[in-house]
């Protein structure tokens, strides 16, 4: 019964995914929490989970040309070198997952607010990256690793950012790039992010496989008819609705 319903709730974000978009990071860690996993299981699954749901995507959006591969290996090397250091720093200096799940759930809860932050402001955000900026043009390569650092620290930490906060960095340092192009490349930098974050995890012994393929196993047909009914869904809605669920999640495991 416990693998049914891990197999409905993968179903329940993959479709969410679809329809909206919205990364299933945002989403899946906190339900985790709900059923009672521990905080450092809740994160090291769901990166994997992630890692695995968006590899496909790479291949789609490849054919399409949507991937810069430069500027996917500026945000890399930033990101995969920080998610490293992260594992060893809980690995070395935490006594064990115990002594770091306030962190982690903290930095979950941060992360939520954010991630509701940018999807609420998310059009005035285009209006302005629209507008250009100089500095910002000269100095693209360094702020992409920088972001990039930030991106591999909050997501190997938390498990969120990877997908709306990607999305976030690329829109304001590349204000030329299509909504495609915005898109491949974020999932471009995503798989390898996640894959190596959760394989982190993976060596702390974080990760539960039996939970990992019930999620797969729900996740993976529901994200297609996700996408199939948002042509019949109002999205703004869904959205809204998402971002206020976001919002309400991150102040509970931020503050309280």
């Amino acid at each position: 019964m416990d693998f049914l319903l891990y197999v409905l709730a993968g179903a329940g974000v993959g479709i969410a995914v679809g329809l909206s978009g919205i990364g299933g990071g945002s989403l899946m860690t906190p339900i985790l929490l709900t059923f009672g996993f521990p905080p450092h299981v809740a994160v090291g699954t769901d990166l994997l989970y992630a890692a695995f749901t968006k590899i496909s995507g790479i291949f789609s959006h490849q054919k399409q040309g949507h991937i810069d591969w430069k500027v996917m290996l500026r945000l890399s090397a930033g990101s995969v070198p920080a998610a490293i250091l992260t594992v060893f720093v809980l690995n070395r200096f935490f006594t064990g997952a115990h002594d770091y799940s306030t962190l982690i759930t903290t930095t979950l809860g941060i992360m939520l607010i954010l991630t509701a932050a940018v999807l609420i402001f998310k059009t005035p955000l285009q209006r302005w990256t629209g507008q250009g900026d100089r500095w910002v043009n000269r100095h693209v390569a360094p702020l992409t690793v920088a972001a990039g650092i930030v991106l591999g620290v909050c997501v190997t930490l938390s498990s969120v950012g990877a997908g709306v906060f990607g999305t976030a960095v690329l829109m304001l340092l590349y204000p030329f790039f299509s909504s495609g192009k915005v898109v491949g490349t974020d999932i471009a930098h995503a798989v390898p992010l996640t894959l190596v974050a959760g394989g982190g995890h993976l060596l702390l012994g974080n990760v539960d496989f039996a939970l990992l393929l019930a999620l797969l196993v729900g996740s993976v047909p529901a994200i297609h008819l996700g996408a199939w009914l948002s042509k019949y869904l109002p999205d703004n809605l869904l959205r809204g609705m998402l971002t206020l669920l976001l919002l309400s999640m991150g102040i509970r495991y931020a503050f309280f």
